[in-house]
């Protein structure tokens, strides 16, 4: 649809059935050569249409190639690294954590959020219920406590002025998070837990999806089905 082509023309100019085009349409994965010639002439990656046809070794390699950086602790993230990524945004973002407080005490970061939701982008925001057995659980991890949830609950002082903003999304989950995950359309932030350690010790992957990888669907997925059992933020 997006090059203009109906299955019978795609059939023509690859010279085959169109009964086989449309069955690659409804799922099933064409031969090599025709893989290939597909994806010539629609002008995408062959990966990008049929990541499943890769073997083990293929996309090992290309989760590889979507890690752009690992720092050893979040307070090592440079600042303006936030920041751009979160402005270079067109379509998402979107913000998994229990607190993330250091986000939601940066003006520059509610400032884009801001911009950003007003241009059309979606953004939601996942913040842990205070209340729940899981932040309870996270702070006496960290040795800090009730602190945690008092974090959470200073977050939302903190994001009031965009609680009112059309296009940005505030739930709150009661999940145990394994890592925070900060996306930027396909840019992620991931920030991993470690028992004993605040988020801002732990180490942060910079990720970007690349076809045929699967380290950024995964975190995207996870980041979805928390959402999809999280209550929104009244």
């Amino acid at each position: 649809m997006e090059r203009g082509l109906t299955p019978a023309s795609l059939a023509e100019a690859l010279k085959v059935d169109p009964k086989s085009v449309e069955r690659w349409i409804s799922g099933r994965t064409p031969y090599r050569r025709h893989r290939y010639a597909v994806a010539a002439q629609l002008g995408v990656d062959e990966v990008y249409l049929w990541p499943e046809a890769l073997s083990a070794d293929q996309v090992a390699s290309a989760s590889e190639s979507e890690i752009i950086s690992i720092y050893p602790h979040r307070w090592t993230v440079p600042s303006d690294l936030w920041r751009h990524m979160f402005d270079d945004a067109e379509n998402e973002i979107s913000v998994l954590v229990y607190s993330g407080l250091f986000l939601s005490e940066d003006a520059g970061i509610q400032r884009i959020f801001r911009q950003k939701a007003e241009a059309g982008v979606r953004v939601r925001i996942l913040l842990g219920d205070p209340d729940s057995e899981a932040v309870a659980q996270r702070g006496a991890d960290e040795g800090v406590d009730d602190v945690q949830a008092g974090k959470i609950k200073n977050a939302f002082v903190m994001y009031r002025p965009l609680r009112e903003v059309d296009g940005i999304e505030f739930r709150l989950h009661r999940t145990v998070l394994y890592n925070s995950i900060y996306r930027a359309d396909d840019q992620l932030l991931v920030n991993t837990h470690i028992y004993g350690f605040t988020a801002a010790q732990a180490p942060v992957l910079h990720l970007r999806r690349v076809a045929g990888g699967g380290m950024v669907a995964t975190y995207l997925d996870s980041f979805e089905r928390v959402w999809d059992n999280a209550t929104p933020l009244k």
